[in-house]
């Protein structure tokens, strides 16, 4: 198990990433939390198996369509053992 902070950043709110990131994270087994952040992008926490979260970084790559991705910022971080993927209203 790997746990990876990556804030999508770009045109990446309104266009419902977040909704689409659950259900993506859903089908890929990844446990973590979705958020919009103040600055327009978007915070995600995610961990579950290598293969699945470097399949699921791959994705916020593009993200759902009318998103404009232009950059990726990942970190690692220590396992928090999050139960399912959730979306935070902040």
């Amino acid at each position: 198990m790997i746990h990876k902070e990556i804030v999508v950043i770009g045109k990446v709110q309104g266009v419902y990433f977040r909704a689409t990131a659950k259900s993506v994270a859903d089908r890929m087994g990844i446990r973590g939390a979705v958020k919009n952040l103040p600055d327009g992008n978007v915070w995600i926490t995610a961990e579950g198996n290598p293969e699945a979260v470097e399949e699921f970084i791959d994705w916020c790559r593009y993200g759902p369509s009318g998103a404009k991705v232009t950059s990726l910022d990942i970190t690692d971080r220590p396992l928090q053992y999050f139960k399912d993927f959730d979306i935070l209203h902040t």
